[in-house]
C-alpha cells in the first residue's frame, strides 16, 4: 500500500510538540499545517515575516496578500505577527526555531540534505533552506522515496548540489521513517507504512540502513 501525501504529513505531524516554533517547507510539508493535534499549540514560522499562520483559507475567502514562503494563500490568527525578512531569519539563524519540516529531492545516509536544484535546471536561488538547515535545532524530510524514473533518492551518498551537510534528523517517505541523526549513528528504518514490508524499502533504497521494526 504505502501512505498517501496526506498520510506523510500526519505522520509528520506526531514529530511537533506543544510550545514549538516550526517551519513547514514547499510541497507535502506545507501539509503538516492540517494535522496538528488538537490542543497543542505550535507557532507556524514564514521565512517571509510571518509568525503564527492559520489553515489554508477556504475557496473564495483567499486573501491574496496573505502568503507563506512557498506563495500559497494562507489565513492569520489573532496572534499573528508580521515583521521583515531580515527579522525572520534572524529568528532562524539565532535557534529559534525548534523544528522544520522540509521537502528533499536527496537524502543521505550522513544526514545530507540536496532539496533546493538540478543542474541545468534554471532555478531562482537556494532561499530560504541553507539557513533552515543550519539555524534549526532539528530538521525532518517529507519525501517521495523515489524519482519519477524509480532511482532511489535514499542514497550512500548525494549527486545533486548540497542544501546542508549532515543536517537531516529524521525522514519520512510513503514507505516508512528513518531515524537519520545526522549521521552520527547508522541509519535506522523505524516505521512501516501499512502493507509494505522491509524487502520493498530494500529494493528502492540505495543507503545502507538497519532494521528497527
Amino acid at each position: 500500500m504505502a501512505w498517501t501525501r496526506d498520510e506523510m504529513a500526519a505522520r509528520a505531524a506526531k514529530e511537533l510538540q506543544d510550545g514549538f516554533y516550526v517551519n513547514l517547507g514547499i510541497g507535502i510539508p506545507t501539509l503538516v499545517a492540517n494535522y496538528i493535534p488538537e490542543g497543542m499549540h505550535v507557532t507556524l514560522q514564514s521565512e517571509n515575516g510571518m509568525l503564527g499562520m492559520g489553515p489554508f483559507p477556504y475557496e473564495g475567502e483567499e486573501d491574496a496578500d496573505l502568503i507563506n514562503a512557498g506563495k500559497q494563500t494562507i489565513t492569520e490568527l489573532d496572534s499573528s505577527s508580521y515583521f521583515s525578512s531580515a527579522d525572520s531569519f534572524a529568528m532562524i539563524r539565532g535557534g529559534h526555531i525548534a523544528l522544520s519540516i522540509l521537502g528533499g529531492m536527496q537524502v543521505a545516509e550522513n544526514g545530507d540534505l540536496a532539496n533546493w536544484m538540478v543542474p541545468g535546471k534554471m532555478v531562482k536561488g537556494m532561499g530560504g533552506a541553507m539557513d533552515l538547515v543550519a539555524g534549526v535545532k532539528r530538521v525532518v524530510v517529507v519525501m517521495d522515496h523515489c524519482e519519477k524514473s524509480g532511482a532511489p533518492k535514499l542514497l550512500k551518498q548525494c549527486t545533486l548540489p548540497l542544501t546542508g551537510a549532515g543536517v537531516v534528523d529524521l525522514l519520512i517517505t510513503e514507505l516508512g521513517v528513518f531515524e537519520i541523526n545526522r549521521g552520527k549513528t547508522p541509519v535506522k528504518l523505524i516505521e512501516l507504512a501499512p502493507g509494505v514490508t522491509v524487502d520493498d524499502v530494500k529494493a528502492k533504497t540505495e543507503a545502507a540502513f538497519e532494521v528497527a521494526v
